[in-house]
């Protein structure tokens, strides 16, 4: 017997992208499911002319699919996961997470360009690039940009930045891999949280046994403690708190920065089992945010280090 599920998705070619992913996915699962795509406005997308961390960070991209799924008119919702608020709403919780695409940062030239012209700014709408990308090239501007990724490749292409520092996933998931001058390394910068992971919502009664060939054991483990980081901080979307979690057999290794109101800038990282994922997120948030030192931390001038922790 067919169904049809009504699918929620911001009304952007990245989003609607990677409603797509999900649909082809589960499709090729089960050619009985059929999808029906709604896009929905949100204030994220509509608030063009202010930096995110002005007009309420995380929630902004998700809060009219949400009233979406309440009102029942919509069955899931897809989000990037960097997106959501690290409390779930209460009555609709994230019921399947995607595997994980490349999760750094790139720098983006003009077509043509070989180098930064240092006479414009670099766009980013990120707090959190832009004080890491000031620390490798400390003699750029850094300037906000705002808008979907097309939106922001055509005013690089026009002249009104030299380059953009954008998220791979999403370059990579609208067939534009080709665009990339740079990818930063974690060293140089961390990424955001939970950075290429789609989140599916949908209402806590639902029955979505049909996401069981979507959903990622592995993001859901780096997600625990990537979240659990950033909330300890409460990062919001344009904090200048990173975090990312990698993954090494039964253990995981967890680098984070946190940046204080002084601007002082603290990166350290933690190893430790992979079920202890969001203790180990929480510990290495208080202890850069505290600057303390406790059993076997390794303080340095990068931060702080945890070895050896289970």
């Amino acid at each position: 017997m067919s169904r049809t599920i009504r699918i929620g998705s911001r009304d952007s070619a990245l989003a609607i992208r990677q409603a797509e992913i999900l649909m082809s996915c589960v499709q090729a699962n089960d050619p009985s499911i059929a999808f029906e795509l709604v896009l929905i406005k949100t204030a994220g997308d509509k608030i063009l002319d202010r930096n995110l961390d002005e007009i309420g960070g995380k929630g902004l991209f998700i809060k009219e699919l949400e009233q979406a799924l309440l009102d029942e008119s919509i069955d899931i919702a897809v989000h990037s996961y960097k997106d959501m608020p690290y409390e779930e709403t209460e009555g609709l919780p994230v019921v399947a997470l995607s595997e994980r695409e490349d999760p750094f940062d790139v720098l983006i030239l003009p077509e043509g360009a070989s180098d930064i012209d240092k006479t414009k700014p670099v766009g980013s709408s990120s707090l959190r690039r832009a004080i890491q990308f000031s620390k490798l090239h400390q003699d750029c501007e850094v300037k906000s940009i705002r808008g979907n990724v097309p939106t922001r490749l055509s005013k690089l292409d026009q002249g009104e930045y030299s380059a953009l520092i954008l998220a791979r996933a999403g370059l990579n998931r609208l067939s534009l891999q080709d665009r990339v001058s740079r990818v930063f390394t974690l060293e140089e910068m961390i990424p955001s949280g939970s950075q290429g992971i789609l989140a599916v919502q949908g209402r806590v009664s639902g029955d979505y046994a049909f996401l069981d060939c979507f959903h990622s054991k592995a993001s859901e483990t780096v997600s625990k403690g990537e979240r659990r980081f950033l909330k300890t901080l409460s990062g919001g979307c344009s904090s200048p708190a990173s975090v990312f979690e990698q993954m090494e057999a039964y253990e995981i290794l967890l680098t984070g920065m946190y940046v204080d109101d002084a601007g002082n800038i603290a990166k350290g990282s933690i190893r430790g089992n992979a079920g202890n994922a969001e203790i180990l997120g929480e510990t290495l948030a208080k202890g850069l945010k505290d600057r303390t030192v406790i059993g076997n931390w390794i303080k340095s001038e990068t931060g702080v280090s945890l070895r050896n922790v289970k």
